[in-house]
Order: structure tokens, then sequence, then C-alpha cells
């Protein structure tokens, strides 16, 4: 399986409401960075610590959250997406639409590290 395919079964899975397939492409010892400047800031090693610290939380903070990717691109073990954020946060009923990068490296099939870019104002707006 291509890196290129690995992130588009983690897309697809996303689509799907599927955590578990969400998951299945880390490696064990993934690392997951959320942006600066967001409420999941950090870096989470390990599905546990990624489900945690930012799937759990998405589920219960935001009504809906949806990552829609605009553009895959390949280099090598590298893929970027571009695309946007949209959702409704539960406390304060604000919507955001809020650009991203998603940066994955993978290794032998699975996804070694991910980091997002993300336009976190806007994601912060709709949270206060």
């Amino acid at each position: 399986m291509t890196a290129l395919e690995v992130v588009r079964a983690h897309y697809a899975a996303s689509d799907r409401g599927d955590l578990d397939g969400m998951l299945a492409p880390l490696a064990p010892d993934a690392s997951w960075t959320e942006a600066a400047g967001s409420t999941y800031a950090g870096t989470y090693v390990g599905r546990e610590a990624i489900v945690a610290n930012v799937f759990q939380r998405i589920g219960a903070e935001w009504a809906s959250f949806e990552a829609s990717v605009a553009e895959l691109f390949e280099a090598g073990d590298t893929v970027i997406a571009l695309g946007a954020y949209t959702g409704v946060h539960r406390a304060t009923g604000k919507s955001m639409t809020a650009r991203f990068t998603h940066i994955w490296r993978v290794a032998d099939g699975h996804v070694t590290s991910f980091e997002q870019v993300a336009d976190t104002a806007l994601i912060r707006g709709a949270e206060s």
C-alpha cells in the first residue's frame, strides 16, 4: 500500500465516522501533533493518547465536526493534505470553517507521524 493509499484510507474512514478505521493505519507508536494555539495543542504518541486527547474531545465538544480534503499531494513517504474543517461547537452553538494542512509521514504501510497546521483562531472563535 502506498503512502497516498494509507492516508486516503484514514480520510475515507473519517468520512464514514469510523474511528477504528481512522486508527487502523497508525503505527502503534505514531505521533500526532495538533497545532499550537489549538484547544488540543500538543504532540500525542500512541493510539490511546491520540484518541483521548484529540478524537474523544472533539466528539464531546463539537455537535458536528468534519475534515474535508480538497487536495492530496504525495512526495515519497510524505503526504500533504489541504482542506477545511467545519463544525458547530456544542457549548456555544457557533459554527466555523477553518483551512488546514495535514502532513503525514508513512513507513511500511503505517502512519508514523501526523502534523496539523490550521487556522486555530477561527476554530477558537467558535469555542468562545
